[in-house]
């Protein structure tokens, strides 16, 4: 009688690595079988914006990094390395962020992100540009100069301030941060 359950329980165990090995699903179908459709963004590995990660489809190189556009216009960011950023991008992971932001003070624009990350929040003077969280669940994008305790994201490096003024200070704007190569 133990000789049955412990062979059935070795079968059990085979089958199992043998789906796993083949890349199928407990259901049978493999990933591509599966009927959904994986684009070249989507990746089940970790997110990160350092070179020499392999793609797990091909084996080349991807660079995965957190893009934002304001309005209608991307603008180019430098993100800190710190452990909010690292849950931005995992959230952006999962799909594109869109927020809408509403303006604030004269300085800034302000809009809730849905979730809460994790925050290391420290006096800071803003300058045009710099983007931080506020509160936890809130990104901040300055078009003006503010003191405040905040967690710095990350700052936008491609333009001036009187570019930052056109594109935030002249009425409420949507956000969208995503990642791409």
């Amino acid at each position: 009688m133990k000789t049955r359950k412990l062979a059935a329980l070795l079968l059990c165990m085979l089958l199992v690595i043998y789906c796993f090995a083949c890349g199928k699903s407990a259901g049978g179908e493999t990933k591509q079988d599966s009927g959904t459709q994986q684009d070249e963004t989507d990746s089940s590995g970790p997110v990160t914006d350092e070179p020499g990660l392999e793609d797990p489809q091909g084996g080349a190189q991807v660079e995965k990094t957190l893009n934002l556009i304001i309005g209608d216009t991307q603008v180019k960011v430098e993100w800190e390395d710190n452990e909010s950023v690292e849950a931005l991008k995992k959230l952006a992971s999962e799909g594109e962020i869109v927020i809408e932001m509403s303006m604030y003070g004269g300085f800034e624009q302000v809009g809730d992100i849905g979730v809460s990350l994790p925050r290391n929040d420290r006096q800071t003077v803003t300058s045009p540009g710099d983007i931080v969280l506020y509160s936890g669940d809130s990104i901040v994008i300055f078009y003006g100069s503010n003191s405040w305790s905040y967690t710095s994201l990350g700052r936008i490096t491609d333009k001036t301030q009187a570019e930052m003024e056109e594109l935030l200070g002249e009425g409420d704007v949507t956000v969208r941060i995503f990642l791409g190569e």
